[in-house]
């Protein structure tokens, strides 16, 4: 939906970022992945373009391939990034070993690994959503060899 005062309203303000989460209990690690490895948007996304997406490391360089078609779109462009950097921290949880999910205490969640580092994979996916750079996968690769 294209509102012309409403795009205005965004050009100066910003769109939404982010995602937040809040639990109860810290012990409930399995069902914050469950949660944040949803990404129903981006699943869509790809699979109108004919993607299926596994969790699996080869799946986030199938993303980089698709073209952008989500960046004419200013209502959906932040909810795809979220869910594309959602699903970046679900494959590095899933695949690298001692990766976690953690949320700061404004529900931020981050993806800490066996280091100690934590990385704002929620910003990532942002930034590859409304410029393709860096690349998920270039991402992925990143944090494996750490």
């Amino acid at each position: 939906m294209n509102i012309p005062f409403l795009a205005n309203w965004r050009k100066k303000r910003g769109s939404a970022r982010g995602v937040a989460v809040f639990t109860d209990s810290e012990s409930d690690q399995a069902g914050v992945a469950e949660l944040l490895s949803e990404c129903e948007l981006l699943r869509s996304q790809a699979q109108l373009a004919g993607l299926e997406l596994d969790d699996s490391p080869a799946s986030l360089e199938e993303l980089d391939q698709l073209l952008p078609r989500w960046r004419d779109d200013e209502e959906s462009l932040p909810w795809l990034g979220n869910d594309a950097g959602l699903y970046l921290g679900s494959v590095i949880v899933r695949t690298v070993p001692g990766a976690l999910w953690e949320l700061w205490p404004n529900g931020q969640p981050v993806v800490r690994l066996v280091s100690g580092r934590e990385i704002d994979v929620v910003a990532s996916g942002q930034a590859w959503a409304s410029s393709g750079a860096p690349e998920l996968s270039q991402l992925y690769a990143e944090v494996a060899e750490s």
